[in-house]
């Protein structure tokens, strides 16, 4: 009995060791946390993330502490911040709808009504059917078709002819307020079939709630961190509710005009195709289908889905064209070989890489617990996708500081291509961006129309552009002026598109 004895005893020491081994084993090669800044209770890791850099910069920065992939507290909040493209793709392609989700704070909550737009709002049935109407207007409306491209045209011939009137005069050039406005008419030809002359009233409104909006949104402020700091004077967040109050004013007398004069046989626009699908929903309530409300179709949600369109449409495509124009006077040789369309091309490829428009695009959150690579993520993450990094990192790019539209053309020269799996201006997935075909159009086409009419330079007397930028939703250049100088032989058509 007593081998026995031993023998039962050998078999559990040695079962025991063996469970021992595979846990070791498991914990060794399975999921793991992310590395991490410190963080103090109630602040998080804000002492960590002092710094004179702008975020996207911060982040990028820290990777050499701490990896391509780690988190961070920002108050109770955990952050994971992806640098990399293998976890970016995870992150918004493999596992796009787990990580679908989308953070709640005080500024994005008063700018979209309380998450009821497409940008910003949550994910949920209701938003997948919102996003399908929307998505089938633009591509009614936009996206090559013929009507939305006469419309690029014709407000790039209006801003070209801004400039000739400023080059017959020998007047140096503000080119934002001019961008903004080409780009505005053609969000307003598509949302409500109108448009602005310049010095219109209205369009001078819009354009000082853009920026105010700019300015104040989306940028993880202290107000966004701790919420019950609004009861406290915040300068921004008075700003930023003055500046909503005005666009509210302006996108409900639009609403307004297009419910008074709705009609079934014809679809105008955006709105009217947003107004089509609401009733489409109400009338089919009576048949056993769900509500107009229920999906995402309530009055709130159409105003905030065109703002949406209306807001980020102007903002993103004016901003990667005035980045344009200031590359395009920091290096002169680049405007010179730009009147071949696939320089073009590539030259718009490079500046969307080198000053991503949203550096740290919008966060997501997990709906689950899930992983990225290695690191376990739990529900309710945030997860930060820093394309600046993506951009700029060097094992991706040669020299990622520098200006090289070359970088996007074949060896030959003969086709255009992205070098990269590193490269995602308009993000991918889900929630990848809506406007990405109408936004490529209206660059290539503006962009054309200056570049094979003027010559840019330097005003005398006035710096360079400054490439640094300015934070935001957006990543904006400060303001500059251009000397425009007409082409010889463009007048009488030898130069063309």
């Amino acid at each position: 009995m007593a081998w026995f004895l031993y023998l039962g005893v050998f078999l559990v020491v040695g079962l025991v060791l063996l469970a021992l081994k595979l846990k070791l084993r498991m914990s060794a090669h399975g999921p793991q946390e992310p590395p991490h800044l410190p963080a103090l209770p109630l602040i998080g890791s804000l002492l960590s993330l002092r710094s004179p850099h702008p975020p996207h910069v911060l982040f990028k920065e820290l990777q050499q502490k701490y990896g391509q992939t780690y988190s961070l507290m920002l108050g109770s909040h955990c952050v994971i911040v992806v640098n990399q493209h293998t976890h970016a793709k995870e992150v918004l392609l493999k596992k796009g709808k787990i990580f679908a989700g989308r953070p709640r704070t005080l500024t994005t909550d008063i700018l979209t009504r309380g998450g009821r737009d497409i940008a910003f709002g949550d994910y949920s049935a209701a938003w997948r059917f919102h996003r399908k109407i929307v998505h089938g207007a633009l591509c009614m409306f936009g996206e090559g078709s013929a009507s939305i491209e006469k419309t690029i045209h014709a407000q790039a011939g209006s801003l070209c002819s801004v400039l000739s009137e400023a080059a017959a005069a020998g007047l140096a050039l503000d080119l934002s307020p001019e961008l903004t406005r080409a780009v505005t008419n053609v969000v307003c030809s598509l949302c409500f079939s109108s448009s602005y002359s310049r010095g219109d009233e209205e369009f001078e409104d819009m354009l000082r709630y853009s920026q105010g909006i700019v300015d104040t949104v989306a940028k993880d402020s202290l107000v966004d961190i701790f919420p019950w700091l609004q009861m406290f004077p915040n300068a921004d967040l008075r700003l930023l509710k003055q500046c909503v109050s005005i666009r509210d004013k302006l996108l409900q007398k639009k609403y307004d005009e297009h419910k008074a004069d709705y009609s079934d046989q014809v679809q105008r626009d955006l709105l009217d195709a947003l107004l089509r699908a609401k009733r489409s929903a109400n009338n089919n309530n009576n048949t056993a289908e769900i509500s107009a409300e229920s999906v995402g179709l309530s009055e709130d949600h159409l105003l905030m889905t065109v703002g949406d369109i209306f807001g980020a449409g102007v903002e993103t495509t004016s901003t990667v064209l005035k980045w344009a124009i200031a590359y395009i006077l920091h290096h002169p040789q680049v405007q010179r070989r730009i009147q071949e369309e696939l320089d073009r091309k590539a030259t718009i490829r490079e500046v969307l890489r080198i000053r991503p428009v949203a550096p740290l695009l919008i966060p997501h959150v997990a709906l689950s617990d899930t992983s990225i690579g290695p690191f376990t993520v739990r529900k309710g993450t945030r997860v930060v996708i820093n394309l600046w990094s993506l951009h700029h990192d060097e094992k991706e790019w040669k020299d990622p500081e520098l200006f090289d539209p070359a970088r996007f053309l074949n060896s030959e020269g003969t086709g255009v291509r992205v070098p990269s799996s590193s490269y995602l201006p308009f993000g991918v997935g889900v929630r990848v961006c809506l406007g990405e075909a109408l936004a490529k159009m209206e660059l290539f086409l503006f962009l054309s129309w200056i570049l094979q009419r003027f010559s840019l330079s330097v005003p005398r007397g006035h710096s360079l552009p400054s490439l640094q930028g300015k934070f935001g939703v957006v990543l904006q250049p400060a303001r500059y002026k251009v000397t425009a100088t007409p082409r010889a032989g463009w007048e009488s058509g030898h130069v063309s598109i």
